[in-house]
């Protein structure tokens, strides 16, 4: 992931064992006992990591190492405190918590600071590192399911995670956790952890096998020392970058900068004070993330007064009153982090480079190709939601649900009151979710044209086509019907009186009403839904608005009430009749059950998400622009026959 930082931290709470664990030392000498802790460390609510809006970490998409985690001082990789024993992802009635154990095995300060001072009751907090594999924006106004919670936008929800790590803070992003320590003796050499109040029994049971304790040990130490060596490297770099600025050394260090970003601070902070006027004064200060979103969607042609509150439009106009392209968004990225030059053109790479050095630019990129993905899904036709089932599932395996079959009509109480059982049957439906997407960029040669419409027009594209194909592999199922709908099964009519009118929708209605259910009962479900192609439409919309019957021979009677007037409702779609599609017919309708009490066919979503999702995947941004991915996944698949009754029509 670029559209974010990789890497985030998310704070809980802390709780010391009240037992010590005793260790076999590595090279078999005299034993050594370690501290245990646990760690709330993270509740599965919504965080501030810097990233402009609250974020939520799907646990349910968060890789979790089973070898040991390294367990830092405040995400300090040469501040080690000691090492996991236990991961674990436990899901409750109300939401779903990660929660970690281990022992402080640090031989260091840190390690015995961390000790010390909970014994003196300083409440320290837990905070996991972690790096962002997928990250789903959800807007304002729109939710969002993770962790067992609904959340409300705009939020983002990173769904694919891996854990690297864990740390004691001082004062993590929620000031509502809290630690608990219980029984935390010091670690200095020669001192002995006093005896625990359960006693000889229980520290018994937390013995381990001075095997087991060297292997962990070791792997977490060697992991420990790999990271110090990457941070020792990247240190020289940046005091090399910082060109013997001492103060913008410092901070580069203390605050993990990478050395371009030192580079360009140094730079930045070597332009005089006084003299000339500095080489940009586009406003009071950098725009906000959500002011450029709405100047790049306005400026792309979409309706933005439901998407944006009022302050930031008015602010979008304020700044950019004639409308903003790709070269002026990337100065402004650029100039927020340093950037001093006045133009892009001739000075294309170090304005990309500067412009995704730090500010929040492959973020706002992704939320407006994100917001114009929906404009295009959103125009295509969507008939399919008003006859499909939909529900959502949590991975990629193939799901069942029961048929109708089974003995679950009541049984008569016996006088000792006692209920029998009902037995579903074995005969199932299956469905399985499967992954469709497209990739696009915004290349440099966009950019160095300005091309605002490859950013707007071309992901509007990518969301009609994601739309395009949902209704391909939806319609291409339901169609795919000549051994769904028969005449067998009592819900097929064939023949000239099958054509759309009075007669025939009243048959079709009676086909329906006297179908049974697996075990020879009546079915006791109403038809709720025509679905039409569209040569049908104008005649299905006169059968359900028209309240009278009139025939145009002089000596016939006739009644004049409808008796389907309003009955049903109409659906139409262009699919029905399309060529391409097996099974199509331009005269063909279907009477239908709501899909809510028995659908014919289904669609299943991969965690509830039901419009594609747009994010940033590794490019070099310096060389070849911006690169996007766009995917959906979904799986569609016919259900219960008995929820309706295909009518041929000729």
């Amino acid at each position: 992931m670029s559209k974010h930082p990789d890497r985030f931290i998310m704070c809980g709470d802390v709780e010391f064992d009240a037992v010590d664990r005793i260790e076999a030392a590595a090279d078999g000498g005299e034993s050594v006992k370690l501290k245990g802790f646990k760690m709330l460390a993270y509740s599965g609510g919504s965080m501030d990591v810097g990233w402009g809006v609250p974020v939520v970490v799907d646990l349910a998409g968060m890789a979790a190492p089973k070898k040991s985690r390294p367990i830092l001082l405040q995400h300090d990789p040469l501040r080690i405190v000691g090492h996991t024993e236990s991961v674990e992802i436990k899901a409750l009635a109300d939401r779903t918590e990660l929660r970690v154990s281990g022992v402080i095995s640090g031989a260091s300060d840190s390690a015995r600071s961390v000790v010390e001072s909970s014994a003196n009751g300083f409440p320290w907090q837990a905070s996991i590192g972690a790096s962002a594999k997928r990250v789903e924006f959800v807007d304002k106004g729109e939710k969002a399911e993770a962790n067992g919670r609904t959340f409300k936008g705009p939020v983002y929800i990173v769904r694919a995670s891996a854990l690297s790590e864990v740390s004691f803070v001082a004062l993590g992003a929620d000031d509502n956790t809290s630690a608990s320590v219980a029984a935390c003796a010091a670690l200095n050499a020669g001192e002995s952890p006093a005896e625990p109040k359960e006693g000889k029994n229980m520290a018994e049971k937390n013995e381990v096998t001075a095997a087991n304790g060297a292997a962990d040990v070791a792997a977490t130490v060697s992991e420990i020392r790999a990271a110090a060596a990457a941070e020792s490297a990247r240190i020289a770099s940046v005091r090399k970058a910082a060109g013997g600025n001492a103060e913008i050394e410092a901070r580069s260090i203390a605050e993990g900068w990478t050395s371009e970003k030192t580079e360009l601070e140094a730079l930045r902070a070597s332009r005089p004070v006084m003299g000339a006027p500095a080489a940009h004064i586009k406003g009071d200060e950098t725009p906000s993330e959500a002011v450029l979103t709405a100047a790049l969607c306005k400026a792309g042609g979409m309706r933005v007064e439901k998407r944006f509150d009022a302050a930031t439009l008015e602010a979008a106009d304020k700044r950019f009153k004639r409308g903003i392209g790709l070269q002026e968004l990337l100065l402004e990225a650029a100039w927020a982090n340093g950037y001093s030059g006045r133009t892009f053109r001739g000075h294309e790479r170090e304005v990309l480079r500067a412009g995704f050095s730090g500010f929040a630019l492959p973020g706002i990129l992704s939320n407006v190709a994100n917001k114009f993905v929906l404009e295009g899904f959103n125009a295509v036709e969507s008939s399919w939601r008003s006859i499909a089932a939909i529900r959502s599932v949590n991975d990629f395996k193939q799901i069942s649900s029961y048929r109708l079959n089974g003995g679950f009509e009541y049984d008569e109480v016996a006088p000792n009151g006692e209920l029998t059982h009902g037995e579903a049957g074995e005969s199932t439906y299956t469905n399985q979710a499967k992954t469709y997407g497209k990739m696009f960029a915004v290349t440099r040669q966009d950019i160095i044209n300005d091309d605002l419409g490859a950013l707007t027009a071309l992901p509007q594209r990518i969301g009609r086509g994601a739309a395009l194909k949902l209704n391909k592999v939806f319609w291409g199922a339901f169609l795919d019907n000549s051994a769904f709908f028969t005449a067998g099964n009592g819900s097929l009519k064939t023949g000239a009186g099958t054509a759309l009118g009075i007669d025939s929708l009243t048959q079709a209605e009676q086909a329906f009403l006297d179908q049974t259910d697996p075990d020879g009962q009546p079915l006791g479900i109403a038809p709720s839904i025509l679905l039409v192609p569209t040569a049908l439409n104008a005649r299905a919309a006169a059968l359900m608005n028209s309240t009278e019957l009139r025939d145009t021979t002089a000596s016939t009677k006739f009644p004049t009430v409808n008796p389907h007037a309003g009955k049903f409702t109409s659906v139409y779609s262009a699919y029905l009749s399309n060529a391409t599609l097996t099974g199509n017919s331009s005269t063909a309708w279907y009477l239908l059950a709501d899909p809510m009490t028995l659908a014919t066919i289904e669609v299943a979503f991969l965690n509830g998400v039901e419009t594609p999702t747009v994010e940033t995947a590794d490019a070099d941004f310096n060389l070849l622009g911006i690169q996007m991915r766009g995917f959906h996944d979904f799986g569609v698949s016919k259900q219960e026959y008995r929820g309706g009754v295909k009518m041929a029509g000729a």
